[in-house]
């Protein structure tokens, strides 16, 4: 699939790139560390300009299959997301959900 797409009109429009993340908790991380990790994601659209939308929270249904912290953003376009992907606000980001989770999953998609 390409990365531009023909309209109706015969113009070619842009595709995003949406990036979703699910972060599983180590079970003795704290509540409030968890708290402050979501802070640190919710900060990253007023440091990180390639971020043109950007969601994140806490899972509501607790069911064995969840993870407990969702984000979910936008990007112009793969360079974008590969430029967000090395900032450096991103970079301690990283490394915190390193400390703090058991599992990180990820998925990135043109749409």
């Amino acid at each position: 699939m390409s990365q531009e797409s023909s309209n109706q009109i015969g113009q070619t429009s842009r595709r995003n790139i949406r990036h979703i993340v699910l972060f599983r908790f180590k079970a003795e991380t704290s509540q409030s560390d968890r708290e402050a990790f979501l802070e640190m994601l919710r900060a990253l659209p007023s440091k990180i300009s390639e971020i043109k939308s950007f969601e994140a929270g806490f899972d509501l249904v607790r069911a064995p299959r969840s993870f407990d912290l969702a984000l979910m953003a936008t990007y112009d376009d793969l360079a974008a997301l590969d430029r967000y992907a090395k900032h450096e606000h991103h970079l301690p980001v990283i490394e915190r959900s390193k400390e703090i989770c058991e599992q990180i999953v990820a998925a990135d998609y043109e749409f």
